[in-house]
């Protein structure tokens, strides 16, 4: 038994079972035995690759995306250029390079990461070594002003609840201790967290079916897009999920690039969870003073490359040049397959109150499946493509 179960096991004598958010954090951001302090768990050498280890141009591309959204937003200035978690860097290393293309965003533009493990930080100091960036604990201590936020795999690690259905109610499911390993079981009590899913989730027969909530993704999305509809900006998320609230398991752990048992040897995988963007969506539009649109359509690099093509004229001609990214991008469709999703959200300028909001929420995807999906949140500008 690792240093880390042992500390769990004393833990769950002491107070009781743990709720799998409880689980979650703690293999993940224990601040000695957690999985992202003591290593670096991307690359070949780690337990996964991302896509901006698979190719220089996921970074690049969204780099160009930051300043064509913040040139029709108006061109603030300065902005805060904040991406979440930012792994090694790779990815904001590779923007900076295409932002050279916009020399007007670097020059009123600050780089800013939160949430960076010491391991990781090292490693961003060392991609970004020629660029002065600041590293920040929470969202809530990034300086006031308009931000272009990027977070790319950040969602699927924040913590989450788990409900299994049983006898027509929905029940919290725990881990305990039982038999010399850890075991799931469910709290005898119905959970009021179910409070918190669409109706359609308990429709038909749905017992003995798992749901999640995440707590930590929604106060996520209330936050970030509160910050925008105060002091203008936009923010990307891209992850693998659900475009809308869905049944099934979403927890699982990865460890030398396979699948692991989740309660085997805790704090020696990666634990991700499937991000419920429909829950996300709905959260960050809360606020009565947003005006959001969701959109879901396929998702690949090169839905992003036309987006910032088709609105800025001296990107085209370079996208058109750059045929090594439509190959690179065919070849590995990031990893998930060819009927990834977008929701998007467009961006804010400054605040305003609305009466209503458009909520309209289409899908070229058959499957249900999770895929890799992308939310953009802020207001309604206009200028953007909505047909790409």
């Amino acid at each position: 038994m690792n240093p880390l179960a042992q500390i769990l096991r004393r833990r769950i004598d002491a107070e009781g079972p743990l709720t799998v958010a409880e689980y979650m954090t703690a293999v993940l951001r224990h601040p000695e035995y957690g999985y992202y302090v003591r290593k670096d768990p991307f690359g070949t050498d780690g337990d996964s690759v991302t896509a901006p280890e698979i190719s220089q141009m996921f970074g690049e591309l969204i780099g160009l995306w930051c300043a064509v959204t913040w040139r029709q937003l108006g061109s603030p200035s300065p902005v805060a250029l904040v991406e979440l978690s930012a792994g090694r860097g790779t990815l904001m290393a590779g923007a900076l390079r295409a932002l050279e293309m916009a020399l007007d965003f670097l020059e009123c533009a600050d780089v800013h990461f939160v949430k960076a493990s010491p391991v990781l930080r090292r490693r961003q100091r060392e991609a970004l070594s020629g660029h002065t960036v600041t590293w920040h604990y929470g969202v809530e201590d990034i300086p006031d002003g308009a931000v272009m936020l990027v977070a790319n795999e950040f969602l699927d690690a924040l913590a989450i609840r788990q409900l299994v259905r049983r006898d027509d109610a929905w029940h919290e499911r725990l881990i305990a201790w039982e038999d010399d390993g850890f075991r799931f079981l469910l709290d005898p009590a119905a959970s009021p967290l179910a409070v918190l899913f669409p109706d359609a989730l308990s429709e038909g027969d749905p017992n003995g079916e798992i749901a999640e909530v995440s707590p930590a993704v929604l106060g996520l999305a209330r936050a970030i897009s509160s910050r925008i509809a105060r002091d203008g900006g936009a923010a990307l998320f891209i992850d693998y999920g659900h475009t809308e609230s869905a049944l099934g398991e979403p927890l699982q752990a990865v460890r030398d690039h396979a699948l692991a048992g989740v309660l085997a040897d805790p704090g020696s995988a990666d634990l991700t969870a499937h991000v419920d963007f429909g829950a996300f969506a709905r959260a960050a539009e809360t606020r009565r003073f947003t005006d959001l649109s969701c959109r879901v359509r396929s998702w690949s690099v090169l839905a992003l490359e036309n987006e910032a093509a088709s609105s800025w004229r001296p990107l085209r001609h370079t996208c058109a040049k750059r045929s090594r990214w439509r190959t690179v991008a065919s070849r590995t469709r990031l990893k998930w397959g060819n009927s990834s999703r977008w929701l998007r959200l467009p961006p804010r300028t400054r605040r305003r109150h609305l009466d209503s909001k458009r909520h309209d929420v289409g899908s070229d995807a058959q499957d249900d499946h999770p895929v890799y999906s992308g939310v953009m949140i802020g207001n309604s500008i206009g200028g953007l493509n909505d047909d790409g």
